[in-house]
């Protein structure tokens, strides 16, 4: 088959599972639920970004909803960590960002809850913002991201189909190799007689280990020959965000995120000592009383969609020269279609 130099997973016949995905297997699937990106390049000195995850309960004066946290290895800087924790909501959109400019960007986050017309007499707020190390590519040190980035991230969140790869806080990230990014998948989910919802799933992927793609290691090193770059990038991280209309609760929400977590295996991760992996879920729907018997289907989900997101991350992500002469090149699509032939993947 012809190969384009980007394409998505689902597109190559690699789509992981048999979920069926929303209309346009993103996480703004999922109701309510808006996505905006702003993306930084200037020369090869820069290249970052924000990534705004909106839902509609929480871009309005009062507005909170139940969310549960897992941390696969706490080597990061997510920040409002804690009170997500302790009372099991967001009270914010969500952002993403670079390392060092997340402080920056939690501080805009505030200013934007905050001039929310109902908010005026607001004194408390917990900011939720993740971070990745761009460092490899990008000047991190400079803390590029303003206030008006974060701004125009947040008032520019659309329900339009997520654009993924070197994008928002993925443009200057590398995962397994290659250059990573930002991808985004959805699951349509039968619960039986409980109805049925939908798992969205949003991730920034910038960690180690070996791209594994339908069980097939992808060794960047082969993949690339001469071209591999064998600088070790600082961080190795990965940022997950899941959005849920079912109705669970704060302690499911952190089993959902769990099993997103989880899902980073599947594509290679080897979770490294100096990794921040990290998955928030939250649910935009109705409170329902759904058991925990009941919730196989949204775990298998949202595990099969962070698969097929984090693929797309690195499927429509595009080689990046960064700072230092360092390089990301993208994954040899081509490549990775003859080593899944080879591996019989296509006649399973």
């Amino acid at each position: 088959m012809p190969i384009g130099p980007s394409s998505r997973a689902r597109d190559l016949g690699l789509a992981p599972g048999g979920g069926t995905p929303g209309p346009t297997n993103s996480i703004v699937d999922v109701p309510s639920v808006r996505v905006g990106q702003v993306s930084l390049h200037e020369g090869t000195r820069l290249h970052t970004g924000v990534t705004a995850i909106v839902p509609d309960t929480v871009d309005r004066a009062g507005g909170r909803l139940p969310a549960g946290l897992f941390v696969g290895n706490g080597y990061g800087k997510l920040v409002g960590a804690t009170q997500l924790v302790e009372l099991g909501e967001i009270e914010t959109p969500i952002l993403l960002t670079g390392t060092l400019s997340a402080f920056r960007a939690a501080d805009a986050l505030v200013s934007y809850v905050l001039a929310l017309p109902g908010n005026e007499r607001v004194e408390s707020l917990n900011p939720v913002v993740g971070e990745t190390n761009d460092g490899h590519l990008s000047d991190i040190r400079s803390r590029p991201i303003t206030e008006e980035h974060v701004l125009e991230a947040l008032r520019t969140a659309t329900s339009a189909p997520v654009a993924q790869g070197c994008v928002g806080a993925g443009t200057g990230t590398a995962a397994l190799g290659f250059k990573g990014g930002i991808g985004s998948a959805s699951r349509q989910v039968d619960l039986g007689d409980r109805g049925s919802c939908t798992v969205g799933v949003l991730v920034q992927s910038n960690f180690s280990g070996t791209l594994t793609v339908a069980g097939v290691p992808i060794d960047a090193q082969e993949a690339l020959g001469a071209d591999a770059d064998h600088a070790v990038p600082r961080g190795n991280s990965c940022m997950l965000v899941v959005a849920v209309d079912a109705g669970l609760d704060a302690r499911q929400l952190r089993r959902v995120a769990a099993r997103a977590v989880f899902g980073m295996a599947r594509v290679g991760s080897d979770f490294a000592q100096g990794s921040g992996d990290y998955a928030i879920a939250f649910d935009v729907g109705a409170a329902s009383d759904i058991p925990d018997t009941k919730l196989n289907p949204i775990f298998f989900a949202a595990q099969e969609a962070t698969e097929e997101a984090l693929l797309d991350s690195l499927f429509l992500a595009t080689t990046t020269q960064g700072a230092d002469g360092h390089v990301k090149h993208a994954v040899p699509l081509d490549f990775v279609i003859e080593k899944c032939a080879m591996a019989g993947v296509f006649d399973r």
